[in-house]
C-alpha cells in the first residue's frame, strides 16, 4: 500500500513538472491590465475625459502603436467612481479584486484618492496617483504601494510662490475639504521655502460645490482694507475654475492680482484672457520643447482637435512611468516593479523625471506662468511662459511616516 501510495506520488510531482512550463507560458501570454479609475460623472468630468486621452496616448506612444509589451497585450480597463469616495475604493477594490488588474491608476480628486490608498496596501498592487495631487498621498496617508508621477501640492505651491515679491500680501481662496487645506498649507510652506516675506491676511475655505462667490469675496476685500502693497488672491480650485467669476466680484480701480493653482485645463483657462492672473503650472502644451511633447500635441490634435492640457499631460506621463516600470523590472510582479520604480529616471513630455525613492513622488520641473494680456495664436494659447523651474530649485520636503 505504501509503495502505490509513493508511486502515485511521484506521478502527482512529475506530471507537476510537466505542466510547469506550460503554467508559466501561460502566465507570461496573460495580458498586462491596467485599469483607470476617474470621476467621468460630476464636477470632474473633463479631468477624467483629459486623463484617460492622455493615458491612451501615452500607452500609444510607449509601445509604438502596438500595445503589446513584452510579448504580453497591454489592456486598459476604465471605471467611473462619480466622484464619490466609497465608489472611488469599491471601484479600486473591483479593479484589484475580479478584474485582476496588474496596475491601477487614479482618481480626478484627493478625496478619492485617499479612499484608494488603503485598498492598494490591502492587495499589494501599485495605484499611480493620477491626477489628485494632495500632499497627504506622499506624506501621511501614504503607503510603498503608491506612486505619483504627476506633481503634488507642494510643487504647484512652490511654482506660484515664485511669482510673489517681499511686501505682497495675499489671501486665499479654498475648497473646504483635503486638497484646498493641503494647498493652502503647501503655499505656506513654499512661502518660508522660498524665504519670501509675503503677508497673510486671510483663509477663506468654503464648499466645493459654491457657486455664488460674492459673500466669501466680500470677506477676503475687506480683509485687505488698509493694506498697501501688491495685493494677490490665491484660488486653490479644481473645476469649474471660479477665476472668472471672482474677477467681476473686484471693486473697479482695485489693484488685486489672482494667482491660480489647480484646475488648469482648457475650458477653465480660456476664460482668464486678459485678466490678471498668473502663477504656477504643472504644464502647458506650448512650454516643453522635446519630440515626445511635439508628438503628444500633433497626436491630440488629431485625435480630439484640442491640444493637450495638463491632465492630459499627467496621463500621458503616468503611461511614461508603467511603461518604463515593466520594461525595466521584466515583470508586472508588485515587488519587483517596486524595487524597478524606485529612483528611477524616465523620459516624458515635461522632461526627464525621477521617482524618489523615499515617497514614491516624481522630481520634475514646473513652470511660472502670465495670462496674455492679448490674444495668442489660437483660441487655446492664453498664457504666456515667465520661466521654467527645475527639479534642482524645488525643495520638496518628504513626509512620510
Amino acid at each position: 500500500m505504501k509503495k502505490r501510495t509513493f508511486i502515485a506520488s511521484c506521478v502527482t510531482s512529475l506530471l507537476s513538472i510537466a505542466f510547469l512550463p506550460s503554467l508559466a507560458q501561460a502566465q507570461n501570454n496573460r495580458p498586462i491590465k491596467i485599469a483607470l479609475i476617474a470621476s467621468k460623472t460630476g464636477p470632474s468630468e473633463q479631468y477624467a475625459r483629459d486623463t484617460e486621452r492622455g493615458l491612451r496616448m501615452g500607452l500609444d506612444y510607449m509601445t509604438q502603436g502596438t500595445m503589446m509589451l513584452n510579448g504580453r497585450k497591454v489592456e486598459l480597463i476604465v471605471k467611473d467612481d462619480q466622484m464619490k469616495p466609497e465608489l472611488s475604493k469599491a471601484m479600486l477594490t473591483e479593479a484589484f479584486g475580479d478584474d485582476k488588474v496588474d496596475i491601477a491608476v487614479g482618481t480626478s480628486w484627493s478625496g478619492g484618492a485617499l479612499a484608494m490608498a488603503p485598498v492598494a496596501a490591502e492587495f499589494k498592487k501599485i495605484l499611480m496617483i493620477e491626477p489628485a495631487i494632495a500632499d497627504t498621498l506622499t506624506g501621511a496617508s501614504w503607503n510603498r504601494y503608491l506612486f505619483r508621477a504627476s506633481r503634488n501640492s507642494f510643487q504647484d505651491a512652490l511654482a506660484s510662490a515664485a511669482s510673489l515679491k517681499d511686501g505682497d500680501t495675499v489671501a486665499f481662496l479654498a475648497p473646504d475639504y483635503v486638497y484646498g487645506r493641503d494647498g493652502v498649507a503647501a503655499f505656506r510652506d513654499a512661502l518660508t521655502a522660498t524665504k519670501r516675506k509675503v503677508n497673510n491676511v486671510h483663509e477663506e475655505f468654503i464648499p466645493l460645490a459654491t457657486t455664488d462667490f460674492t459673500a466669501a469675496m466680500q470677506r477676503i476685500l475687506e480683509k485687505f482694507k488698509g493694506v498697501s502693497g501688491k495685493k494677490h488672491i490665491v484660488v486653490i480650485w479644481g473645476a469649474p475654475n471660479p477665476l472668472r467669476k471672482l474677477s467681476e466680484l473686484l471693486p473697479a480701480g482695485q489693484d488685486i492680482d489672482f494667482v491660480s493653482i489647480g484646475g488648469a485645463n482648457h475650458e477653465n483657462i480660456k476664460p482668464w484672457a486678459g485678466l490678471p492672473v498668473g502663477g504656477g503650472i504643472y504644464y502647458f502644451y506650448t512650454f516643453p520643447k522635446n519630440v515626445m511633447n511635439d508628438w503628444m500635441v500633433a497626436e491630440s490634435m488629431k485625435r480630439h482637435k484640442v491640444p493637450p492640457d495638463l491632465f492630459a499631460a499627467g496621463g500621458f506621463v503616468t503611461a511614461a512611468a508603467i511603461i518604463n516600470g515593466i520594461k525595466k523590472a521584466g515583470t508586472t510582479d508588485s515587488e519587483k516593479l517596486i524595487t524597478a520604480m524606485e529612483g528611477m529616471d524616465f523620459d516624458t513630455p515635461k522632461g526627464k523625471m525621477t521617482f524618489r525613492k523615499e515617497d514614491h513622488q516624481a522630481m520634475q520641473s514646473q513652470y511660472q506662468f502670465r495670462v496674455k494680456k492679448s490674444a495668442g495664436a489660437n483660441e487655446w494659447d492664453v498664457v504666456d511662459l515667465v520661466r521654467e523651474i527645475p527639479a534642482s530649485e524645488m525643495p520638496v520636503p518628504i513626509k512620510v511616516k
